[in-house]
């Protein structure tokens, strides 16, 4: 008898890994919690509303209760802004719920998913759940989603072809797709193949940016529109994200997601949240001078970065393929945690998570002691 157990396609996925937590960084290093800076999961450096907090808090005096699955209130929120039906929203635990969900409902092994190299690493890992074959297509050079290709790579599975995914702006390159590029993808894909267009940064977007995503939604029965309440909402550590679809699609992900797969203090809090403009307003404010602080400091140091539609910076920190990692270690040594992205097939770059304005100034602080050094 084999001494593994499980499926093999199972044993084969490694992970998914996160952001190291502060309190760990802490321990390892010997820091005091108090001075480390963490740029390194996207999270809102404003933290969570006053008024999703005073609803959360409000929420907890019915925890003995089942949150309703349904999510009804939420939804009736979330359907009077975005002018769909309430049964055309399904809740998620996070957006990631929403991408698992989308591949468990329409791959099984034996089909293909196709994304972009460089893109969110759930998305191979869930293919690899589902058995189906993971299909990486090469980016543009400017690491951006090559549409084209990735019509190509659909047509050419044929029938296998069952779900793809694209991220708009991407994480972790920031690179942005227009709606023309986007519209023009979603009239060619053929009418079996699914996708899911990823917005969990879609607020983020630059003004002239935006378009209507919820559109293409009612004109495309073979699209999913997956959003989060993770970052620009600023309720990461709750973990709740929604998606949109015709009422086909929505059917198949309700029919799989777990019971009460989204809490009573998540609903009330994402219900405060979604209502509050001014937080909203505010955090969109920051990222944009964040981003102008830390490429202007990236700009002095004569590093390479990528420009971002997202809450973060992609930049490159050295030529060899060890940089990414040393890099990040040193950073680690001083209380400043950011994401290398090697994993991503992008070893010499890392990510930063646009913080506080004095976030931002002890991480640039830091890196130009450390590059110096070198």
């Amino acid at each position: 008898m084999s001494s593994k157990i499980g499926l093999k396609h199972i044993q084969a996925i490694a992970p998914y890994v996160g952001g190291r937590p502060i309190s760990e960084v802490a321990r390892e290093y010997g820091l005091d919690e108090n001075n480390i800076v963490k740029l390194a999961s996207n999270e809102n450096p404003l933290g969570m509303p006053k008024s999703a907090q005073e609803a959360m808090l409000k929420a907890a005096a019915d925890l003995g209760r089942y949150p309703d699955s349904n999510g009804f209130e939420l939804k009736n929120v979330l359907s009077d802004r975005l002018g769909v039906p309430a049964d055309w929203i399904t809740l998620g635990n996070g957006s990631n719920d929403i991408l698992e969900l989308a591949a468990r409902a329409v791959a099984q092994s034996g089909d293909d998913i196709i994304f972009s190299r460089h893109a969110f690493a759930v998305y191979p890992l869930a293919a690899q759940a589902v058995g189906a074959r993971a299909i990486e297509v090469a980016p543009t050079e400017s690491y951006g989603h090559d549409l084209p290709a990735m019509l190509a790579a659909v047509k050419a599975s044929g029938d296998k072809a069952k779900l793809v995914f694209v991220a708009n702006p991407n994480n972790p390159t920031g690179s942005y797709l227009s709606a023309k590029e986007i519209e023009e993808f979603l009239t060619a894909l053929p009418a079996h193949v699914v996708v899911v267009l990823d917005e969990a940064y879609n607020e983020y977007l630059a003004p002239e940016q935006r378009y209507d995503a919820i559109a293409w939604v009612k004109r495309f029965p073979n699209m999913i529109l997956s959003r989060s309440f993770s970052k620009a909402y600023g309720l990461a550590g709750l973990r709740i994200g929604y998606g949109v679809a015709q009422p086909a699609l929505t059917d198949l992900l309700n029919r799989i997601r777990q019971p009460f797969n989204v809490n009573s203090l998540a609903q009330a809090a994402a219900i405060a949240a979604f209502q509050d403009h001014a937080f909203l307003k505010q955090g969109f404010e920051l990222n944009r001078a964040g981003f102008t602080q830390l490429t202007q400091a990236f700009d002095e140091m004569g590093l390479t970065y990528l420009p971002s539609a997202g809450n973060f910076v992609l930049v490159k920190v050295g030529d060899d393929d060890s940089a990414g990692a040393r890099i990040n270690l040193a950073l680690l040594k001083r209380g400043i945690i950011v994401r290398p992205v090697g994993n991503y097939g992008l070893p010499q770059w890392l990510r930063i998570s646009i913080g506080l304005p004095e976030e931002n100034a002890a991480f640039i602080s830091a890196l130009r002691s450390i590059l110096i050094s070198e």
